[in-house]
């Protein structure tokens, strides 16, 4: 981020990507669903459209025809080129690594939320904020409710539009080894939350219930860990 660029500029620039590209992929999953119902309705006749659960088996898409399983591949290399994307545009508008780490969050964050707008404006779904979703497949399967990513990415939002405010002021924000571990451990804990029924959820059962009691220590943790720089 040049010094002469006001940091609003650069918020607003990373908004009206964020916003845009959240609409680009939830055009791409309507497309990708509607490609994958097919296969759904073989081995799930009577489950609604809108209920992504309980998963297609690795076995039952390799059945179904080269065609699906192309399609997982092509869902895996969408979601490694978004969160390339996401980095790309964040190294454009920074010129230091808390300012990439910043606008990073920020894009990712208003991507999150426009993506499931987009989707609600598209596909009326999800029904609400408590409607499972696959967060993402890599390296295994996240899931979750729609409220759990959505908090995720408000708290990365404001704690990224802080950090360019506080630079642009000209205010050193030294987070310091212990509250990087203390962020670094709560997002890990996050992404364990979203990611331990993983096993369960590729035998093509239900999901167990969120752990809502995890997550929270991890977004907990994170969030106080900031903010404690922040406060400094």
């Amino acid at each position: 981020m040049a010094p002469s660029k006001p940091w609003k500029r650069t918020a607003v620039a990373l908004f009206l990507f964020g916003i845009a590209f959240g609409y680009l992929e939830a055009a791409v999953v309507s497309y990708l669903r509607l490609l994958h119902e097919p296969a759904r309705l073989r081995y799930y006749p009577h489950r609604p459209a809108s209920e992504l659960f309980p998963l297609l088996t690795v076995d039952q898409l390799r059945a179904s025809g080269a065609q699906q399983t192309r399609l997982l591949a092509t869902e895996i290399g969408r979601e490694a080129a978004t969160l390339i994307m996401l980095a790309a545009i964040a190294l454009a508008v920074a010129r230091n690594a808390g300012q990439w780490a910043a606008a990073f969050v920020i894009a990712f964050g208003v991507w999150d939320i426009a993506f499931y707008v987009f989707l609600k404006m598209l596909l009326d779904w999800p029904a609400s904020l408590w409607t499972w979703d696959i967060l993402f497949l890599l390296p295994v399967p996240w899931v979750g409710p729609v409220l759990a990513p959505v908090l995720v990415s408000l708290v990365m939002i404001a704690a990224g539009i802080c950090h360019l405010r506080a630079e642009a002021r000209g205010d050193s924000m030294p987070i310091g080894a212990v509250r990087w571990t203390g962020i670094l451990a709560g997002a890990a804990v996050i992404v364990f939350a979203f990611a331990m029924d993983y096993r369960n959820v590729l035998s093509a059962a239900m999901p167990n219930p969120f752990h809502w009691a995890i997550f929270g220590v991890g977004l907990l943790l994170g969030t106080a860990s900031y903010a404690g720089a922040a406060r400094r």
